[in-house]
């Protein structure tokens, strides 16, 4: 245990209260360490899925005679540019794919729809002031290893005579556009969406195009799932837990044991050890000193010896702190008085009789009955040490 006199101050005054607070805080600690061993925390994660749906309309023509730069029988795919003689019809395929993009596989439990028209489109100046539209495809195609596949052709030379007739009637009013116009509406179960695209198809007197491809793409991500996991608490926390538990306990154990202190006694010690440098242990005899001055604190003893540049002396068998000064005895005591320290503390519980000094003596009571060892002083005593001998 540690010998420190503030410490034996401290638990002179707030010995109970410390003891009871840091019991408190064993069991606390305790409890806190066995709910965390008890409940093991759980976590939540989402799982996800990425998706990707994409959707193109592929253009293809078949060569209808030899020449020099195809033959006949000939399929041009997606090509930049078609002969119109070579090539009278075009063929166009919408697409749409659905991916599950987490997993690279195909899903094949969705459902998609393909509408692909075709638009003649009157235009000044760029806005539109007539229009006329053809469907060319309406239909829900199977979803097949994931893919939707539908396809229609069309005789180019009709729409561009249809084309011709229309910038007739408008004797150059406006310009007449033919545009395709693709729509995709898909549902995979875990969304759904609508896909748009169009372009123009450019016609002259010998060959078509397609001025821009018909694509589009959506990439989603969804939720799948939810996973739960469930993990031991911080072994750091538990244990760190446990062991202020048991230190407050084994803390609240000593100091239970050390108290109770004497605060009196423990204010003295804390007295003695600041004002150390002004204490020498000695005897101080009775008889010393013409005056005998009875002071409240050793504080008070110690400040007399500063003014007085004197040494305080501490006679540890009295009890007594005393500065000697000019016959002047300044003195401090638990004890008491100066002469209730000349004799050192006895513990008369043990049933043995008290004697009341202080009551008068008859002088009857002083008679030495039976002895005769001084009754003849003539006899005497060789010295002292015989004196002490007999005594």
């Amino acid at each position: 245990m540690i010998d420190n006199p503030r410490l034996d101050l401290v638990l002179a005054k707030y010995g109970r209260s410390i003891v009871v607070v840091l019991v408190g805080i064993g069991i606390l600690a305790f409890l806190a360490s066995g709910w965390a061993v008890a409940t093991p925390s759980t976590s939540t994660s989402h799982q996800y899925a990425d998706e990707r749906v994409s959707s193109d309309v592929d253009t293809s023509a078949v060569v209808v005679q030899n020449g020099t730069l195809w033959n006949e029988g000939d399929r041009l795919e997606n090509s930049g540019v078609y002969i119109l003689n070579t090539s009278p019809e075009l063929t166009l395929r919408p697409e749409t794919r659905l991916t599950n993009a987490t997993a690279e596989a195909p899903v094949d439990d969705g459902t998609v729809s393909h509408e692909l028209t075709l638009r003649f489109e009157a235009t000044r100046e760029g806005t539109a002031f007539w229009n006329e539209t053809r469907a060319l495809v309406d239909e829900s195609p199977a979803v097949e290893n994931g893919v939707a596949r539908s396809e229609t052709t069309i005789d180019v030379e009709s729409v561009r005579d249809r084309q011709r007739e229309i910038e007739r009637e408008l004797s150059g009013v406006g310009a007449v556009d033919v545009r395709l116009e693709f729509r995709a509406a898909y549902d995979t179960g875990a969304g759904r969406g609508v896909q748009e695209a169009s372009t123009t198809l450019e016609i002259t007197d010998d060959a078509y195009w397609v001025a821009d491809s018909l694509s589009a793409s959506d990439e989603r991500r969804y939720r799948t799932g939810t996973t739960e996991t469930t993990e031991s608490r911080n072994l750091g926390l538990i244990a760190g837990l446990s062991l202020l538990g048991t230190l407050s306990l084994v803390a609240a154990v000593s100091l239970a044991r050390r108290s109770p202190v004497d605060e009196a006694a423990a204010r003295r010690a804390v007295h003695e050890r600041r004002y150390a440098e002004w204490i020498s242990r000695g005897s101080i005899p009775m008889w010393i000193g013409d005056y005998h001055v009875s002071l409240d604190t050793l504080e008070d003893v110690v400040d007399v010896a500063i003014d007085t540049n004197e040494r305080v002396v501490h006679d540890t068998q009295r009890g007594l702190f005393a500065v000697v000064n000019d016959g002047v005895v300044y003195y401090y005591s638990d004890r008491g008085l100066w002469e209730e320290t000349a004799w050192p503390e006895m513990d008369l519980d043990d049933g043995s009789a008290v004697v009341d000094t202080d009551a008068p003596l008859n002088p009857e009571e002083l008679e030495l009955e039976g002895s005769d060892e001084f009754s003849d002083p003539d006899d005497g005593f060789d010295d002292d040490a015989d004196v002490w001998r007999k005594l």
